[in-house]
């Protein structure tokens, strides 16, 4: 079947939104179409080399960010934190094993968000639609409405965080982005990676890339351009397809397989072997080193049980992937002390050693791990560290999607997995 940006229309497609005024969404979405690209290809090209690196152990991939974006929190102070979480968490890497981050943040389009149920109920007004993130609706219950308007203020919000975030880095001199926070480092260990970091920062400690969900297939066509022979998606580097929208014969694949950017696919205890088998191969028909990233996400008590089954049925599809580590998604739980979802870090950092220890015992190579983190400090969603109760949990539980690691928690995410890297002697001395 040939491929074109609006195949994709021909096919089943979940979790979309779908709106009332049609010609008002058209409109939009016309609009959209011919506003200035968010990126460059040269940029999404040099993704797909860097995680192709990544792939051969030869790089380690940090990403992460938001649950959910929200418009509100497009500003100076909370874009500054969360860039520099990202890059430091690269540099602790880096300065561990000797391996160069790959840094990409969920961020500048992570504004949409799938979910179980299209509706839910309200105590007051009734059924009313589920908040599927601010490109679709707002979370005030009186603001439920899909409203194609918000994809434009969505554009306009990641234009001004790339701005912003880009500005940020070619003006504050590495040295002050990578100042670890002297009291999150645990003894005098971390205190000397630390160190050793703000002294000189990694060669490659400013380069970052975005990415997304790519939930929303009508806006992600919009975004779509032809660029040479190829169609890029220019609203960010990478796009990623969930678990809920993975259907082999489902829109999302249909789009994701002709896009020349580098594209995720979420991997859970659903997936059958064959079924993974067949959906590398529709994602990646050319074997392009470092175009695929499957992103993998058990919880720590299923990882044994369903990753080396994976590995091996994408061996047998001869298709090369980028392995990577999704430790959040297959560990939340409901706290029962205040009734708020939650992750613990502990179970966070079991699935992703696991992984390592799994990918090195089959033979393949763990790419990097997938994160839902904040640079704030103060935010209390996810038990571990200096949260050491559930009750602690309802002093800043600020997401209104899944709860992130804080700051604190995810630099001690970073100290814990590069500690359990383990290169082999001919990467160590490279690395070295």
């Amino acid at each position: 079947m040939s491929w074109s940006p609006s195949s994709w229309r021909s096919k089943p497609a979940q979790q979309m939104a779908e709106y009332a005024d049609k010609a008002e969404a058209a409109a939009i979405f016309d609009k959209l179409g011919k506003l200035p690209p968010l990126v460059q290809p040269g940029e999404v090209d040099r993704l797909i080399e860097v995680l192709a690196a990544a792939a051969a152990g030869d790089r380690f991939i940090i990403q992460g960010g938001d649950c959910a974006e929200r418009f509100m929190d497009c500003e100076a102070g909370r874009l500054d934190q969360q860039l520099k979480l990202l890059l430091q968490m690269g540099a602790i890497v880096t300065q561990k094993t000797g391996l160069p981050s790959v840094n990409i943040a969920r961020i500048a389009g992570q504004y949409g968000k799938p979910r179980s149920k299209p509706t839910e109920v309200h105590k007051e007004l009734g059924e009313i639609m589920s908040f599927k993130g601010d490109n679709i609706n707002g979370y005030e219950p009186t603001e439920r409405k899909w409203d194609p308007k918000r994809l434009l203020e969505g554009y306009y919000h990641c234009a001004s965080t790339l701005n912003y975030l880009r500005g940020l880095v070619g003006t504050s001199g590495a040295a002050k982005l990578a100042e670890l926070k002297a009291d999150v480092l645990k003894g005098p260990e971390q205190a000397a990676v630390g160190k050793a970091i703000a002294a000189s920062p990694p060669a490659a400690f400013t380069e970052f890339f975005t990415s997304h969900e790519g939930m929303q297939l009508d806006l992600e066509e919009a975004l779509t351009r032809p660029v040479g022979g190829a169609f890029y998606n220019l609203s960010c580097h990478m796009l990623w397809i969930g678990d809920r929208t993975r259907q082999l014969d489902g829109g999302h694949v249909e789009y994701f397989r002709g896009i020349a950017n580098p594209v995720g696919c979420k991997v859970g205890p659903s997936m059958k072997d064959d079924e993974l088998k067949e959906l590398v191969a529709i994602l990646n028909p050319n074997k392009i080193e470092g175009k695929l990233v499957l992103i993998t996400r058990y919880g720590a008590g299923k990882i044994e049980s369903m990753l080396p089954g994976h590995i091996e049925a994408v061996k047998a599809s001869g298709v090369p992937v980028v392995w990577q580590c999704d430790g959040v998604h297959g560990n939340t739980v409901t706290a029962k002390a205040c009734n708020l979802k939650t992750r613990n870090l502990a179970d966070v950092l079991s699935e992703c050693t696991q992984a390592l220890a799994i990918h090195k015992r089959c033979g393949t190579v763990l790419g990097g791990v997938h994160l839902e983190m904040t640079g704030q400090e103060t935010v209390t969603e996810c038990l571990g560290g200096a949260i050491s109760s559930e009750e602690m949990l309802t002093q800043n539980y600020e997401t209104f999607c899944d709860p992130r690691l804080n700051y604190a928690q995810a630099i001690e995410a970073a100290f814990a997995i590069s500690s359990s890297i383990e290169l082999p002697p001919s990467k160590r001395a490279k690395a070295a």
